[in-house]
């Protein structure tokens, strides 16, 4: 596996983790909970969470194409926030060469999913559920674990 390769599954891993932690513990009806009449609401943020990892997967296989997905249930979204990334990191995982260079994967639908994460973090502190934070430096992310059953950190703050 390249360094690029690698450099981009940890990007992934880091973006599941911090995602999963955020997802994780959601109130009911969180999905729908709406912080101002133009803002998105956490169920449509996730659906273009994966709306961009299906654009860095057909990036990366020289086939781009985008599609604006309709939200569907909270839990269908956030099963399809870890497929996605799943399927983006076996395409990486799988050592062949990327048909995007990995700085455009990471400038365009990684840093623009990282960020959407903050805004589900934000949504949540004002839903009155907000998670605690942590040294994310020392948090225990691992290349290929982008699935929900992240280790949770001992040292939250």
């Amino acid at each position: 596996m390249s360094e690029n390769h690698a450099w981009l599954r940890h990007t992934l891993a880091t973006l599941a983790y911090r995602g999963a932690k955020t997802l994780r513990g959601a109130p009911a009806g969180f999905g729908d909970f709406s912080a101002g009449e133009s803002a998105r609401t956490p169920r449509r943020i996730l659906a273009h969470i994966g709306d961009l990892m299906d654009w860095a997967l057909s990036q990366a296989n020289g086939k781009e194409t985008w599609h604006d997905s309709e939200p569907a249930a909270w839990d269908v979204e956030v099963a399809r926030f870890h497929r996605t990334m799943a399927a983006f990191d076996a395409r990486l995982a799988d050592g062949e060469p990327l048909a995007a260079a990995a700085e455009k994967l990471f400038q365009g639908p990684i840093a623009d999913a990282l960020a959407h994460v903050g805004q589900l973090a934000l949504l949540r502190r004002l839903a009155g559920a907000p998670i605690k934070g942590e040294n994310y430096s020392r948090a225990p992310i691992e290349l290929g674990m982008t699935g929900p059953e992240q280790v949770a950190h001992k040292r939250e703050f």
